[in-house]
């Protein structure tokens, strides 16, 4: 009897809050013994390309996805995974783009308000340590406090004045989950 497929359909790389290139990411799953993984970092599908070389030259299935962000009318935040959407549609486009720009607002607002508190925290600092085109947020944000000496690492800084309930947490606007929904269907399958 065959033994059933290692899977994980839920990775990301620094193209949003993980901590490998999209390449290395299929490496890892490749050692650890997966057969197939989905790229789904959060509102981009700019790492698609790179993980799906590696994917087969290390003979992996890569399945592309993303990981969109969401807020229901009651505020509830829900994070959505879509499977191999078409990243050239208008829709899938416009939308991305549109979430990209609240996580992008909201960690503004948090950094004009760590910097009248006395963090030394530097919006550009983080562009400069993200890769080009990355969906920032609060991993970021918590790695520049970091790099700043405020915090020993990333979970610190979240257990401490980052995570949901703490000081420095916004919420971030998001499209509603069925608006989401027309969206991924709109965009169709990618190629």
């Amino acid at each position: 009897m065959a033994s059933a497929p290692v899977i994980d359909l839920h990775t990301h790389s620094n193209h949003s809050d993980g901590t490998q290139s999209p390449g290395d990411v299929v490496r890892s799953a490749s050692q650890a013994g997966l057969d197939v993984v989905a790229l789904t970092d959060h509102d981009v599908a700019s790492g698609w390309a790179e993980a799906d070389a590696v994917a087969s030259e290390v003979g992996l299935l890569l399945v592309p996805g993303i990981e969109v962000s969401c807020k229901t009318t009651l505020g509830i935040s829900v994070h959505m995974l879509a499977y191999r959407p078409d990243p050239l549609s208008a829709a899938f486009l416009g939308s991305m783009e549109q979430v990209r720009e609240f996580r992008a607002d909201r960690l503004r607002r948090q950094v004009d308000l760590l910097r009248k508190d006395g963090f030394r925290v530097e919006l550009g600092e983080m562009l400069a340590h993200a890769q080009p085109g990355a969906t920032l947020g609060r991993p970021h944000l918590a790695d520049a406090l970091v790099r700043a000496g405020h915090f020993a690492n990333r979970d610190e800084a979240f257990a401490q004045i980052l995570g949901a309930g703490k000081p420095y947490y916004l919420p971030v606007d998001a499209p509603d989950p069925v608006d989401v929904v027309q969206m991924i269907r709109a965009a169709g399958e990618c190629p």
